[in-house]
């Protein structure tokens, strides 16, 4: 038993695609009629499985599907996926996916996330042409020297920006890029790998799970649901502060424990190989110049322009990974590195990072072989079913957890809202709460979920730093529970005070 270990990220994968490849064969197939506006014609198309149909974009079409959605949502594009039809699930002849449906699934997914995988490699790429500049290894030498006896301010502060990323324009996957970047900060600042894992990955979720401003998240899925996306948002900035503050300090308990006592560490038996990984052992020490400066600036310019680009100018996966590329090149010519050398280092560092986009795509393919399989809505449909007529104290917090299960087959959190909502928020008008407390609901039990979703991006991420999901689950699950019950708390107290 001593020689056993816990499976790759990869392998945790290929088995959940396996067992959602069985569940094809359990869960009966059924669809939603779905509804999607264009825009060039100014019609709704309404989808089923054996009929296409164009009708009118006005507001009796929507109240006549039972929609309750203004028709601006639609004709602004703050609604811009197709979205379910309320009472439309059809149960289906059952599709279930078979051995070779399976083998061609990471395929498939690969196929599919090409987009953040190609992001994934480019990043990789340009972290390969900086640390071989050592302009990295120069800054990190600096910043520790500057954070000497305030190491603490390094995780309050990594965190805190991370969470306002997430909560206003939904900071997640491009995090990916921060884990070879910051590591060997937190290394540097002999913390280990965990907290600055925890620091990246944490901000990220409690941003995202608290979504205040957050168009992927809360604006859509308070259009989907037909209220203001303001509705319920002073609680949402409440919840946001006191979940930050509880994961914060739960790091940083963890943090002090490791510092004073690295072998208290949860990875402590990895201690060596990961400071080898982000050359943090045995360096001599790299003088800070002008050059080294530049490059540095250049690398740090390029996330400050991909933040603001997502953020405010409508970029998404080519246009991020553009700036990587370009910035990458800038670098390569301040640093007059030769072409040839260039190249070599770039797609070293690409090579680095090629396993963790091997896992994006992989569990990519869990989702195709979940929507080939047509299980998805058959699981939105009994979890409807189940709230109905539910005492409202209750609805809250069971409708929390039925998001945070939904999840697991739809880790989107733009194509939850779409999906779900027009199903889910009507279900608060028969209980008599808020529907605002449906949009939350979906929030919190997507963002608890996250924490160790397996189709998320916890894999990923953990794969960057070589950590196994066995550590982080080990790392995690004390802060799941803690946090699980004060949501649940919090979304009870909210039922009877909105």
């Amino acid at each position: 038993m001593k020689n056993l270990k816990f499976p790759t990220a990869q392998t945790i994968l290929l088995i959940i695609a396996g067992l959602v490849t069985l569940l094809t064969w359990i869960v009966p197939a059924g669809k939603y009629d779905t509804l999607d506006y264009d825009k060039d014609a100014d019609t709704f198309t309404r989808v089923s499985l054996v009929e296409e149909t164009t009708l009118p974009a006005t507001q009796e079409t929507l109240e006549t599907l039972n929609i309750k959605i203004p028709l601006e949502k639609f004709t602004n594009g703050d609604i811009y996926k197709a979205i379910n039809i309320p009472n439309t699930y059809n149960q289906l002849e059952s599709k279930p996916q078979g051995v070779f449906e399976f083998i061609k699934s990471p395929i498939r997914g690969i196929i599919e996330a090409a987009d953040i995988i190609f992001l994934v490699l480019i990043i990789g790429g340009l972290i390969g042409i900086i640390n071989s500049t050592g302009a990295f290894d120069a800054g990190i030498g600096w910043l520790a020297k500057a954070l000497k006896g305030k190491e603490f301010i390094l995780i309050i502060l990594v965190t805190t920006l991370i969470a306002f990323g997430g909560t206003t324009f939904g900071l997640a996957e491009e995090t990916i890029a921060f884990f070879p970047i910051l590591i060997p900060v937190f290394l540097a600042a002999k913390y280990d790998a965990l907290v600055g894992i925890a620091c990246i990955f944490l901000g990220s979720s409690i941003g995202t799970m608290c979504s205040t401003i957050n168009p992927f998240s809360t604006i859509i899925a308070s259009d989907a649901a037909g209220i203001n996306w303001t509705t319920g948002l002073v609680g949402r900035v409440i919840m946001l502060g006191l979940s930050l503050t509880i994961c914060i300090a739960y790091i940083m308990r963890y943090a002090k424990r490791v510092k004073a006592d690295p072998t208290k560490s949860i990875i402590y038996d990895q201690k060596q190989q990961i400071e080898d990984l982000f050359g943090n052992s045995n360096k001599t020490e790299v003088k800070f110049t002008t050059r080294l400066r530049l490059a540095l600036f250049v690398f740090a310019a390029c996330f400050i322009i991909m933040i603001v680009g997502v953020s405010m100018l409508d970029w998404w996966f080519i246009e991020m990974t553009s700036t990587f590329l370009v910035g990458a090149i800038l670098i390569g010519i301040i640093s007059q590195i030769k072409e040839s050398d260039f190249v070599d280092t770039f797609v070293r560092g690409a090579s680095d990072l090629l396993g963790v986009a091997l896992i994006i795509g992989i569990a990519r393919g869990v989702t195709v072989i979940m929507s080939d399989g047509l299980i998805s809505d058959t699981m939105l449909y009994y979890a409807s079913d189940m709230t109905t007529g539910m005492h409202k104290g209750v609805f809250a917090s069971v409708m929390t957890m039925i998001y945070g299960g939904l999840s697991f087959f739809i880790p989107s959190s733009s194509g939850m809202a779409v999906l779900t909502m027009p199903i889910m928020a009507p279900l608060a008008d028969t209980v008599g709460v808020g529907r605002d407390i449906v949009v939350n609901a979906y929030q919190y039990g997507l963002g608890l979920f996250y924490f160790i979703n397996p189709t998320g991006l916890i894999l990923a991420s953990l794969a960057v730093v070589k950590v196994g999901f066995n550590k982080w689950l080990k790392f995690i699950m004390p802060l799941m529970i803690i946090m699980t019950v004060f949501t649940l708390i919090v979304m009870t107290v909210l039922v009877y005070i909105s």
